[in-house]
């Protein structure tokens, strides 16, 4: 491996974010900028690109920094209005919806792991506007915990050597968590700034959805890593936290946003565009009595699995001022129900889109395409049937989930 390339180029500058300050004002700014979002994100999807004015005024709206505990100047707003923000999001674009996911989760490790000192300063960066995104997973291993990056003592602080992949806001991000083993197979999570000699990124994500994540490869190679900078991830699994729900919670809340996005317009492609079938009688595709029932169907799947993750974050609210065993296990089994829901109305309501709106729907020009592609490539984090398994294990045999990032 080798890091002598030089880094994709994105006009990082300097951030200047507003601090949202409850929750009610956080939901009200993820509409404002939702609305923004949408306009441009089928063309943005086609070209693959995204101008970085649009993830500035994102970040700059404050919604990246409203986990921050209020300790530490942030709104520290509840899990449920979290997962409400992201769908919103989501719904408009749900490639700008999952870039600052793993920097919620991120967010998240530094509140588990971080001492008083490196919360002040981390916590400070997130409200003054800074991205951070994940270099946390590989692509080469024998499965997802399969990390062969390694971290080892150098000198007052560290060096990290490995490939990365799936590094989801890569391009965007001012800083980036690197995740290593060290030298007793401990989980280390290491936090540096994007222009840090010995780290590369690579805008290789070509994947058929969520195609402007910048979800491609970081390279690090001799990356030095000061003390101040290293935060003992492997603790968060040691005992119970809820880091795992956590994540998961924002995963399912994107699914959701998509499923919300593909009914919206298949509803408006049925009222303005589609045609009746013949044997139905009517005048209008909205007055045919099969896509009638098809509608109402994935409007009540959708409204459910909206209602799952809301009652999820509701779980996890409820826990969090003292996680232990049994009730981080019901987070993860709530987050398990919500996104089993999540994925499947997801993949769902995109592909009937085409199904009743006809084939005039499939043309180019609307791009509704993107809805499936991102619903089929999103909904792949990790393998929904487990969850099928956790929650029956669960009710059954009162098996609490494993501890790790994907339950």
């Amino acid at each position: 491996m080798s890091t002598s390339t030089a880094s994709a180029h994105y006009d990082i500058r300097q951030p200047d974010a507003h601090v949202i300050r409850d929750d009610a004002e956080a939901i009200a700014v993820a509409h404002r900028i939702a609305a923004l979002l949408r306009d441009g994100a089928a063309e943005r999807d086609r070209r693959r690109e995204v101008p970085a004015d649009v993830v500035d005024a994102f970040s700059n709206s404050g919604l990246w920094g409203i986990t921050v505990p209020k300790a530490y100047g942030g709104a520290e707003v509840s899990f449920a209005t979290l997962a409400e923000v992201i769908a919103i999001i989501s719904a408009a674009d749900p490639s700008l919806g999952q870039i600052p996911q793993n920097h919620y989760c991120l967010l998240e490790d530094i509140r588990l792991q971080g001492s008083d000192e490196q919360k002040r300063f981390f916590f400070n960066l997130v409200l003054q506007g800074h991205r951070f995104a994940n270099a946390l997973s590989e692509t080469g291993g024998k499965n997802v915990q399969d990390i062969r990056t390694r971290i080892v003592a150098e000198g007052d602080g560290y060096r990290i050597d490995g490939r990365k992949g799936y590094c989801t806001g890569s391009l965007y991000a001012h800083w980036l968590g690197v995740l290593a083993l060290d030298e007793q197979d401990r989980a280390q999570l290491a936090f540096v700034p994007r222009n840090t000699p010995g780290l590369v990124i690579v805008d290789d994500w070509d994947n058929i959805g969520q195609r402007t994540t910048s979800s491609g490869t970081v390279l690090v190679e001799g990356l030095f890593v000061p003390a101040f900078n290293l935060f003992p991830s492997y603790r968060s699994y040691e005992s119970p936290t809820l880091a795992g729900p956590f994540a998961q919670l924002t995963t399912a809340a994107i699914d959701a946003g998509i499923g919300r996005a593909a009914l919206v317009d298949a509803i408006a492609f049925i009222r303005e565009q589609a045609r009746p079938w013949i044997d139905a009688g009517v005048e209008k595709a909205s007055e045919d009595p099969l896509t009638i029932v098809q509608i109402g169907a994935l409007e009540i799947r959708q409204e459910a699995a909206e209602a799952l993750l809301e009652r999820a974050g509701w779980v996890l609210d409820r826990a969090k001022p003292a996680p232990d065993e049994d009730n981080v296990a019901q987070a993860s089994v709530a987050v398990a129900k919500a996104k089993v829901l999540t994925t499947e109305v997801a993949i769902e309501a995109s592909n009937r889109l085409f199904e009743l709106g006809g084939t005039r729907s499939t043309q180019v020009r609307h791009n509704f395409d993107r809805h499936w592609r991102n619903a089929r490539v999103h909904t792949l984090h990790d393998p929904v049937r487990w969850k099928y398994h956790l929650v029956g294990n669960w009710a059954l045999n009162g098996i609490k989930p494993p501890r790790h990032d994907w339950n």
